[in-house]
């Protein structure tokens, strides 16, 4: 099982509880997928440097998770279809490089 990062814009129109309740979707589906999520980290809302389907600005929210690599396909599609997501990226976390 591989460790990621998911950065998530949602749409500026959800409220804290919805916004919550997005998160907890998400986190269901990381566990449907036999994944975890290691962390979580709401960076609020915040100003988009441009126009992404007409939105100016989103809450952006980071997570960590492991998802098994045969997964992540089906995982990224579901993603897209999630109308509350305006735009996100998942990329896989680098090993940090050691020193001697």
């Amino acid at each position: 099982m591989k460790n990621y990062e998911l950065l998530t814009i949602f749409k500026p129109s959800l409220d804290s509880e919805e916004l919550d309740k997005e998160i907890e979707k998400i986190t269901k589906e990381v566990k449907s997928y036999k994944g975890s999520v290691n962390s979580v980290d709401k960076m609020g809302r915040k100003k988009l440097a441009y126009d992404v389907q007409s939105y100016r600005d989103g809450y952006f929210a980071v997570m960590k998770l492991s998802v098994p690599a045969e997964n992540v396909v089906e995982f990224k599609r579901n993603l897209k279809l999630n109308e509350n997501v305006i735009r996100f990226m998942f990329m896989e976390e680098a090993k940090k490089a050691q020193t001697v």
